[in-house]
């Protein structure tokens, strides 16, 4: 276990957690897991309702509780990794700045493309 920062963990390629993190956060962003989620609060209230044996009361319960921690842990990762994304091209534009505002041309210019990514666009 590391206690590194989730975007400086294995190098510049993203490791599987980190990729499916990635999935899991464009997963819950959709219609279909609100749709999902719908379905399981309907399920909790519908075993409720029906007044069914406490042993599939507390197993629904505990389902919805075990979701919503492996929701909490893919998407603070995925959040971590959005935010330091975010940090390294604000340097790097401030770097660039700088340098332009020095009349100077240096690697500050050379990184602000790379982090943000002006060839890929092109």
């Amino acid at each position: 276990m590391t206690l590194e920062h989730p975007a400086k963990r294995g190098g510049n390629q993203p490791g599987f957690f980190a990729r499916f993190a990635e999935r899991a956060s464009n997963f819950t962003s959709s219609p279909a897991f609100f749709a999902l989620c719908i379905l399981m609060v309907g399920v909790v209230i519908g075993v409720h309702i029906a007044k069914v044996p406490l042993t599939w009361m507390l197993l629904a319960g505990e389902a919805m509780t075990a979701v919503t921690l492996l929701l909490l842990a893919l998407l603070k990762n995925s959040e971590r990794r959005a935010e330091h994304a975010v940090q390294q091209k604000l340097n790097a534009i401030a770097a660039a700045l700088l340098e332009a505002h020095q009349s100077k041309s240096g690697p500050a210019q050379d990184a602000l493309r790379t982090v943000i990514g002006v060839e890929e666009r092109t």
